[in-house]
């Protein structure tokens, strides 16, 4: 605390150094007041008559032009309202800091001896920054329109910005430039205080979107024309073309006059400014059409006041205000007008609080001697603090809009309007806000509904760029400065189909060269490059440290067989795949000799087994359905039984010779001889497979069972499947055997993992068809591919170029050309994979159990008839002749069991029946009751037949 005390002391004391023979010598300066310097306020009224408000700003600047006159207006305007401040009346005393950052905090430090209760400004950061320091020992509010994002109200607190942060002007450029999908831009500013903070935010702006700053381009501010032109002409030579000017209004059109002399400001380039060039195109009078035709095309940022009646009518007096100099004005003016009222307002309920205005000396600036430090006519605002508190807490509504501040003193609800400059004048485009981002309709209708800055609702009319074109510049070009694109390729020794060293101009031949050329020759602009082989030829080079080599920016990019990982996606960005690639195992096979029960193989055990019970099932229906109508099916059980078996059986070959009578037996057998033809011809196609296609083996038969077994297994060198086998499947360094030719492929294979080779090499898949080609297939691929990948070119992260070869792939793979140039290097000579095991080949239930299930149905359905029509006709039957019922005693009773029974044997002998005899039965009897309802109606007996 002492210490932070002493320092302050030093810092006074220096200022005071500088200030005072300046005071003696000098005079007051540049001081013009709004109205004459007030007396001191009388320490008896709670109310003073005049109330002093400084103001510091640079007179003769685009943002003092419009400024000081807002202020005095607003002056006025408080000062003729009665029903605020009442009996009090503001006076302004301005200060010009005349654009020097010296001048400027001498002017502040006299400023601070009229006894103000706030200052409003100053305009320059630099300024900002030590004056703050001054507000803070003598506790007067500083009403800023510094926009540097460092000047927080943390470190300095009387602190309070009234106009809108830098830091959210450079996210919403960070936003545009990511709406575009540009990834590289060049900052071009001034190297002060506010142009190094606020681009320093920029950058942090563009990592969130993954973009950067590819380079700072920073002048000083008093720089030279020739010194403007220098910098300009080492930017264009560099590869982005996203400039982002952030430049005081004053000196900002100096870049674009240079920028146009050097063709900088046509088709392909993009040019985004702050809110600097509007301030100085809304403040001017009429912009020179020489002026205008320099800034074709920019995109600019404004501060966003939303329209309003109050903004109208301020705008109809602005050329009636005192002291104007021209007949616009920009969003400086409506801040300065807001901040007056601001002031007011709060000073209104600090007097109705009780505050007073004093001021009284500080023992601190006074030494440890006791004498005076010469600033005794700097007191401290007794009240300071109270007032900066109600300041903090203020909610009106202002020309710009909503007046709050969040926690850290900044205005609620910054907002932008996005500008196109075309033409004699601008266009908006859109607007941005920290609440929705980029979108076409005003921030203040948006804020009625819920926030929403998801990438889809982004949206911004349609630009007219630099050379008068609406078509979206790439953002890049290879940089005019004669060096090529660095491309390591890979020195292989194997598979050199791919790519090996030539001795033609380029280099380099194979596969993945005429894909990557191909490529490059469908770009609408050139590729300088040069290949550089990478590997000492001897061996194949480490993938993993070529990536690597390409992170740290030793090379451009990687063109080759290199595998897209996940490891290797976060460190650099790929193509889109122009080869798919995947791991898999090769392993030693052997032929199967063919088995006498080969016959039996087309079908699993279940399906056997479902089969035959459902002939059984299927031959007993159609004997229950036909045997009332069909003599065939009748006879001795033993016969009836001989023909169930026979008939189920004879169905398989379509030989069955009894005919069927029946409907529902025919029904049931038409729907069954379809099951039988589809399972007959699985069988005859499966059967014929397993006794054409010659069977192979092999003691693996996939990764799982490679990797369960305890022999060694062959990875290529170099290849990302050693560290793969290692760190995700877990399998035991000490297993794995590193093959460095194909020869060595061969011999390890053959050798087997008990001769000193290995049981199975796990490559990728392009390899290993190369392999299988070139050996002639006597090894085979077991099991199925267990990863999936492809390969592609590796670039630098945000690369532009990885994205437009990606394009460019696509466009290769969609007219052929991809195609070619495989068939052109890599020749397939059918190396099937080994899949011959027998639970791939059988036939199991689960390809027929929907044709078992529909029969199934059909019979059940037919039965149900079967059974209720001769349930039916059952009940109209009754084999015994009817008697005469007769009381039975209760003895007699028990004989119903036997009838019951009885009946049950009737219905068995009925079910036996003839269909005919059945119905020649029920057709009588039906005469017979006809016959004896005529006789009841006639009151006599029947004549005897």
């Amino acid at each position: 605390m002492e210490a932070n005390l002493q320092r302050k002391r030093v810092f006074l004391l220096l200022v005071t150094w500088i200030w005072v023979p300046l005071a003696v010598f000098g005079g007051t300066g540049n001081n013009n007041t709004a109205n004459a310097t007030a007396p001191l306020f009388p320490s008896s009224s709670s109310r003073p008559r005049v109330v002093n408000i400084g103001a510091l700003f640079t007179a003769n600047s685009v943002i003092g032009k419009s400024a000081e006159p807002a202020l005095v207006a607003a002056i006025n305007d408080v000062n003729s309202d009665s029903t605020i401040l009442s009996g009090s009346k503001l006076n302004l005393i301005f200060q010009d800091t005349n654009c020097s950052g010296f001048v400027g905090t001498v002017d502040a430090l006299q400023l601070m001896e009229k006894e103000v209760v706030a200052t409003i400004g100053p305009q320059s950061s630099g300024i900002a920054h030590v004056i703050s320091h001054v507000m803070n020992e003598l506790q007067v509010p500083l009403l800023s329109f510094a926009t540097d994002p460092t000047l927080s109200a943390l470190q300095y607190s009387y602190f309070l910005r009234t106009v809108p942060n830098d830091y959210f002007q450079m996210y919403a450029i960070a936003d545009v430039v990511d709406y575009f999908g540009w990834k590289e831009v060049i900052a071009i500013f001034v190297d002060d205080d506010n142009g190094r903070n606020g681009i320093s935010v920029l950058g942090d702006a563009l990592a969130k979107k993954r973009a950067k700053l590819s380079y700072k381009a920073a002048f000083s501010p008093g720089a030279s024309s020739s010194e403007i032109d220098d910098l300009l002409v080492s930017v264009n030579l560099m590869e982005a073309r996203v400039y982002v000017v952030h430049v005081n209004p004053d000196t900002g059109l100096s870049i674009f006059s240079k920028a146009k002399n050097l063709g900088m400001m046509t088709g392909g380039y993009v040019w985004i400014t702050t809110d600097w060039l509007p301030s100085f195109l809304d403040s001017s009078d009429s912009v020179n059409p020489e002026t205008m035709d320099l800034i074709q095309g920019v995109v600019a940022l404004r501060h966003h006041t939303p329209d309003s009646n109050m903004k109208k009518m301020f705008a109809s007096r602005w050329k009636n205000i005192k002291d104007v100099e021209t007949s616009g004005f920009n969003s400086y003016a409506l801040y300065a007008y807001d901040t007056i009222w601001l002031l007011a307002r709060a000073l209104d309920l600090f007097f109705k609080d009780g505050g007073n205005v004093t001021f009284s000396n500080d023992p601190r600036l006074r030494d440890t001697n006791g004498s005076a430090l010469h600033l005794s006519s700097m007191q401290v605002f007794d009240q300071g603090q109270k007032l900066f508190q109600i300041l903090v807490g203020m909610n009106i509504t202002g020309l710009t809009g909503q007046i709050q501040f969040d926690s850290e003193k900044n205005l609620v609800r910054p907002a932008c309007d996005v500008l196109n400059i075309g033409g004699t004048g601008s266009r908006t485009v859109g607007y941005w806000s920290n609440y929705s981002g980029l979108s076409v309709v005003p921030p203040e209708v948006l804020y009625s509904k819920p926030p929403n800055t998801s990438t889809s609702t982004q949206h911004l009319y349609n630009v007219i760029w630099p050379g008068e074109t609406v078509t979206r510049p790439r953002g890049w070009v290879f940089p005019h400065n004669g060096k090529p694109l660095r491309i390591a390729v890979p020195f292989r020794i194997t598979f050199k189909e791919f790519v090996h060293k030539d001795k033609g101009p380029s280099g380099v031949k194979g596969y993945c060269i005429d894909v990557f050329e191909a490529a490059i020759n469908l770009l609408p602009y050139p590729v300088p490059h040069v290949y550089i082989l990478y590997g000492d030829g001897k061996r194949n080079p480490s993938f993993k440290n070529l990536v690597n080599d390409v992170l740290t920016d030793k090379y451009d990019a990687a063109v080759g067989d290199v595998t897209i990982t996940t490891n290797r996606t976060r460190i650099v960005d790929f193509t889109q795949p122009y080869m798919e690639s995947g791991l898999v195992v090769v392993a030693p096979i052997k032929e199967i000799k063919s088995s006498p029960w080969a016959f039996l193989k087309p079908f699993t055990l279940q399906m056997w087994s479902v089969t035959g019970i459902f002939f059984l099932f299927v031959g007993t229906v159609v004997w229950i359905l036909e045997h009332r109508h069909n003599p065939e099916f009748r006879g001795p059980p033993r016969q009836q039984l001989v023909t169930v078996f026979w008939f189920s059986f004879s169905t398989m070959f379509f030989a069955h010779r009894e005919n069927t009578m029946s409907t529902l037996g025919r029904l049931v057998l038409i729907f069954w001889l379809f099951v039988v033809l589809i399972i007959n011809s699985s069988y005859t196609a499966s059967l014929t497979s397993i006794l054409t296609v010659q069977q192979l083996s092999s003691g693996i038969q996939g990764i799982d069972s490679l990797i369960s077994s305890s022999d060694p297994i062959g990875v290529q060198d170099g290849s990302f499947a050693y560290n793969y086998l290692i760190e995700e499947l877990g399998v035991s360094e000490s297993r794995l055997r590193i093959l460095k030719t194909e020869d060595e492929y061969v011999s390890a294979l053959e050798k087997g993992p008990h001769g000193g080779g290995v049981a199975g090499i796990v490559d990728e898949l392009p390899y290993v068809e190369l392999f299988l080609s070139n050996n002639k297939c006597i090894f085979r691929t077991v099991g199925q591919e267990f990863t999936k990948g492809g390969w592609g070119f590796a670039f630098q992260r945000d690369s532009p170029l990885a994205v437009d070869l990606s394009t460019a792939i696509l466009q290769l793979s969609e007219n052929g050309e991809l195609q070619r140039i495989h068939d052109k290097w890599l020749t397939n000579n059918g190396c099937s994979s080994q899949n011959n095991q027998a639970d791939d080949t059988q036939l199991s239930l689960k390809s027929f159990w929907g044709l078992f299930l529909i029969c199934a149905i059909a019979c059940v359905l037919a039965l149900t008839v079967f059974f209720c029509r001769v349930y039916c006709q059952f009940r109209r039957y009754d084999p015994e002749p009817e008697e005469p019922e007769i009381s039975e005693p209760e003895s007699a009773r028990p004989s119903r069991r036997t009838l019951r029974s009885v009946s049950f044997k009737d219905l068995i002998d009925f079910v036996d029946r003839r269909e005919s005899e059945i119905k020649e039965i029920l057709k009588r009897k039906s005469s017979d009751n006809k016959r004896h309802q005529t006789q009841n109606s006639d009151g006599q007996p029947s004549s005897p037949v």
